[in-house]
């Protein structure tokens, strides 16, 4: 019998003929490209905060319009809070993503809003269920993907700071997603220290400037022959 160690050594040789694995990226992003993408956005805050305005700065395109107005003009006749979810197929460069909407119109809007953000963490879980279970299931081919990837919460720009509400609401949201951050080690972007002092100087008064403020318009203009 011959024994024989394994080293931890590893080799480099360049291959002299074809095997295939090179061309896995180009298989994976082929078929991506083909399948389309998914993603689904939520926006929260009061009305006229300009979260329609940005939805449709962000992808280029009416999402809203007059047929189909933002969350702040479709609640008329009551000011409770709804959790409703739009779809759009955005096409761009033969890429396809379906873009999935969700509004809370009526949030922040009534007399008492205690408890407000309890309906948008119900739809939250609900969704990372739904596909906890989808996954648990013999067939997953068909498994769509429903659960919350960004969540937008708009804050009043009255210079005031901030309300009751935007704390108690980003401190709930916020030990939710922070929480299963640490459970499964997730590394969140941090700004990077660096040697180079005029880089750290710029890095500074980007902290001292945080939070940042967002300007969404939807009209484009020509300056100097320019298309802004």
């Amino acid at each position: 019998m011959k024994s024989g160690l394994l080293s931890n050594t590893a080799l480099q040789k360049n291959l002299e003929g074809y095997v295939g694995f090179a061309n896995l990226p180009n298989q994976v992003y082929r078929k991506s490209v083909k399948r389309g993408f998914e993603f689904t956005l939520m926006v929260v805050g009061e009305s006229g905060l300009g979260k329609s305005t940005l939805i449709n700065s962000l992808f280029l395109t009416e999402l809203y319009s007059p047929e189909y107005p933002g969350p702040s003009h479709r609640i008329k006749k009551t000011v409770q809070l709804q959790v409703e979810q739009s779809k759009v197929l955005v096409k761009e460069g033969g890429v396809h993503l379906l873009l999935t909407i969700v509004d809370t119109p009526g949030f922040g809007d009534a007399v008492d809003n205690s408890n407000c953000w309890q309906p948008v963490i119900d739809y939250i879980d609900s969704k990372f269920e739904d596909y906890l279970n989808a996954e648990s299931r013999v067939n997953r081919r068909q498994m769509p993907d429903s659960r919350v990837q960004c969540c937008l919460y708009f804050i009043a720009p009255s210079g005031h700071g901030l309300k009751p509400l935007d704390i108690e609401f980003m401190k709930r949201l916020h030990e939710k997603i922070m929480k299963e951050i640490h459970e499964h080690k997730i590394k969140i972007y941090e700004f990077p220290e660096t040697d180079d002092e005029e880089e750290m100087k710029m890095v500074r008064r980007i902290k001292d400037r945080l939070p940042l403020a967002v300007v969404g318009s939807n009209t484009i203009i020509e300056v100097n022959g320019k298309k802004v």
